[in-house]
């Protein structure tokens, strides 16, 4: 048998840190329509195109890949053979992240054919609807989870924390004193508590030398009460929100899922869904929440909340809340007879008054709201304050660069004051 030996040749591929990687393509992943805000369709944000500049541009900006193996793929200047280089490693990395599980190719539309590229003669060849791809469910559960991590590291919180309260419950845990046991109790025994009330009561044992163990023997343990929460995001996603040089609806999105990774992961027992509110307002179901965009152009708030508050109606938990995120003025209102009745300036007193009227009803039901406001006017901020007022929530005033704090602060800080 022959052997032949050659130079190693290490692929760059290998050094690439798929993580940092996925972080720096977010944004084009969670894309929610802000390159191109006119048009509601998504070709060009889910061309292969679009990702792979977004791969070159990661690349480039450095992290990704470590300085040396950039320079050894580059060289000293930028000709035909280090381009090729670039576009071999491109698209191994895109091929990559397909073996990985992190996108899909796309299934071609019907409708993405139809659209013509204008030509000189006003003719024009149909788009390849193959070159398309998908973000997968692997994908932007990963993205909740970074996204997470991120935020909570921000914050200076390297555990994710519990809901704690000031009452003492049966539990695994036993974090608080023993008391006797009483029929609803978890059954979580204090071991050594029982048998020397056991013994105690027993003048003697039986024949065989056992003991009988009655009820009024039986001590549990107590632990910390882990209060359950109900939560309903409202999430604007009105034109607004991508309008004025600024995506403010990408982050709230990346916010959404960390809080429902956080969830997910460390509160099982709680509840987390998800509503759009635009001209009108509708469930999402919370898997899709990386894939939303934004929709119709008015901001139909008393719609939202509506809609959130007959949802956490039909929740039992300790505590029901709704979380509002937003940044304009109700301008939209649904009348009796399912038309939507529209005012583009916002706070018109009929859509006010009506917004004001279904606050006053999620405190009826006992369902807080805390507002997340991204902009700053001055008639909006004496509404979302008028709106706190009613219901006794909580108002804040923040950028799409600190919303994510705010957000998961007040959700791990409110129920630790929670007194049942």
């Amino acid at each position: 048998m022959r052997f032949k030996y050659g130079k190693y040749t290490p692929n760059p591929v290998d050094d690439l840190d798929m993580d940092e990687l996925m972080s720096k393509l977010s944004d084009l992943l969670l894309s929610s329509g802000f390159q191109d805000p006119y048009f509601s369709g998504d070709e060009d944000e889910r061309s292969m195109q679009a990702l792979y500049d977004a791969v070159l541009e990661a690349l480039l900006s450095g992290g990704v890949l470590p300085d040396e193996t950039l320079q050894q793929l580059l060289g000293d200047q930028a000709d035909d053979e280090a381009r090729a280089r670039l576009e071999q490693l491109i698209q191994q990395i895109i091929e990559r992240m397909q073996d990985s599980g992190f996108i899909a190719p796309a299934a071609p539309s019907q409708n993405l054919g139809e659209r013509r590229a204008a030509g000189p003669g006003g003719q024009g060849e149909p788009m390849d609807t193959n070159m398309r791809f998908e973000v997968t469910d692997k994908a932007l559960d990963f993205l909740g989870y970074r996204a997470l991590r991120d935020l909570l590291g921000s914050v200076g919180k390297s555990n994710f924390g519990r809901h704690d309260t000031r009452d003492l419950a049966t539990g695994i845990e036993a974090s608080g004193a023993t008391k006797p046991y009483e029929f609803g109790d978890t059954l979580n025994l204090d071991a050594s508590a029982t048998v020397l009330n056991l013994v105690r009561r027993a003048k003697s044992a039986r024949a065989d030398g056992t003991l009988d163990l009655e009820y009024d023997d039986l001590v549990v343990a107590q632990g910390e009460y882990q209060s359950s929460c109900a939560t309903v995001i409202m999430l604007d996603c009105s034109h607004s929100m991508i309008l004025y040089g600024e995506d403010r609806f990408t982050p709230a999105k990346r916010v959404a899922m960390a809080l429902a990774q956080l969830i997910r992961l460390q509160y099982p027992g709680d509840s987390l869904q998800l509503v759009l509110f635009h001209d009108s307002a509708e469930e999402v179901p919370i898997a899709e929440l990386g894939r939303v965009k934004v929709g119709p152009y008015y901001t139909n708030t008393r719609e939202g909340l509506r809609l959130a508050r007959r949802m956490l109606e039909r929740q039992r938990k300790d505590m029901r809340q709704i979380v509002m995120i937003t940044d304009g003025k109700p301008s939209a209102l649904t009348q009796p007879d399912g038309r939507i009745y529209r005012n583009a300036f916002g706070l018109d007193p009929l859509v006010v008054s009506e917004t004001l009227r279904e606050v006053a009803n999620c405190r009826k039901a006992g369902i807080m709201i805390n507002t997340f406001m991204l902009a700053r006017d001055y008639d909006l901020v004496a509404f979302v304050r008028r709106v706190a007022e009613i219901c006794r929530g909580k108002a804040y005033f923040t950028t799409p660069y600190t919303l994510g704090q705010y957000v998961l602060m007040d959700y791990l800080e409110k129920k630790t004051r929670t007194v049942h």
